[in-house]
């Protein structure tokens, strides 16, 4: 694992409700599919963020045209679940949702990885890519590739817990098909742009920009024995095949899930709020540790309380040299000063480191 370039990285992640409120932006399907807006709106986020949020590393002053194929600013998550065959949702102010698929479970049994070039939305976006590539030489950014069970779910709905008990072949089939189509499509993307998981926490830039994030959000709705029985062999298939690999975790105590999650070679895991720091720092000693506020939490804080809470993560977490502190979904209506109560705390532990 490469050395974070800064001792305590911070970073925050907007909602599409906080862009939309604050600077107008529409999270419609242009916003992810035409390459104009695409760009444009890549700017304007970049400059807003350097401007609003002085001097604590968030955007950049540039205006230059980069060649984006997905935002580095919000994580979207609808490419998997709409590339299976589930249909999207856009909003303006929010971010796209899939709409369960449902699937029968013949469909699931005759389920294949489709044919990614020909598919949308990944038609498209290759083919965007080919022509920021001629027009620039290079593209850049990625896009949120979702995770296993995540897409389990989408795919086949509440009926998917019930598959776990009732038919496991049939469970076992989903997720595998479902980690098969995630590796084909991060290995299109990842070596052209050389990122596949910014999108689902710009964190990993600070210890490597081309580790693939793997997106547990879900996992904490089943038990550690059943992610070790079901869902450690897909981790497994797509750790060995998307080298360096980290892991995605914003439920609450990952500390139940820290033994199994140390079977599988990751050098980064996002630990969700609510986890207890020091079991994880003991069961994956050498990781990279992100360490999650609640932006729930955040919004509804007082400046004193935020501070209070990053104070909270940040003297529970041993060894802070390989860790940072981020808040992502950081709601419309989340006051600034509560931000900039959480980077103070920061700064001084960069200062003092206590």
């Amino acid at each position: 694992m490469k050395e974070p370039a800064e001792f305590l990285p911070i970073e925050f992640v907007f909602m599409p409700s906080w862009w939309h409120h604050n600077y107008g932006l529409d999270f419609g399907p242009a916003f992810y599919l035409d390459r104009e807006t695409r760009i444009t709106n890549e700017q304007t986020m970049n400059r807003a963020l350097w401007e609003r949020f002085p001097g604590m590393g968030l955007g950049h002053a540039s205006l230059g045209r980069q060649p984006i194929i997905g935002s580095k600013h919000v994580a979207g998550g609808f490419v998997m679940p709409a590339l299976m065959g589930c249909q999207i949702r856009f909003a303006p102010d929010a971010s796209p949702w899939p709409e369960p698929a449902n699937l029968t479970d013949d469909q699931v049994r005759g389920l294949q990885v489709p044919d990614i070039p020909n598919t949308w939305p990944m038609n498209e976006l290759l083919a965007d890519m080919a022509a920021l590539e001629r027009e620039s030489g290079a593209v850049a950014g990625d896009f949120d590739l979702d995770g296993v069970l995540n897409l389990a779910l989408h795919l086949r709905g509440q009926q998917f817990f019930s598959d776990l008990a009732e038919s496991p072949d049939l469970a076992a089939r989903l997720l595998d098909v479902c980690a098969r189509a995630m590796v084909q499509v991060a290995q299109c993307v990842r070596p052209r742009t050389g990122s596949v998981a910014i999108a689902t926490n710009r964190m990993i830039t600070h210890v490597d920009a081309s580790l693939f994030l793997h997106s547990n959000c879900s996992v904490q709705m089943v038990s550690p024995t059943t992610y070790a029985e079901f869902l450690l062999q897909p981790e497994l298939y797509l750790a060995r095949h998307l080298q360096p690999y980290g892991i995605h975790h914003c439920g609450e105590h990952m500390e139940r899930y820290g033994a199994v999650y140390a079977q599988v070679p990751a050098v980064f895991f996002d630990v969700g709020w609510g986890s207890d720091l020091a079991v994880c720092r003991e069961q994956l000693p050498q990781a990279f540790l992100s360490l999650r506020l609640s932006p729930a939490r955040l919004k509804r804080q007082t400046p004193a309380e935020a501070a209070a809470d990053a104070e909270h993560l940040l003297s529970t977490c041993p060894h802070l040299e390989r860790a940072g502190l981020c808040c992502i979904n950081v709601d419309d209506g989340t006051p600034d000063d509560n931000l900039w109560a959480v980077y103070e705390v920061v700064e001084r532990y960069r200062r003092y480191g206590a």
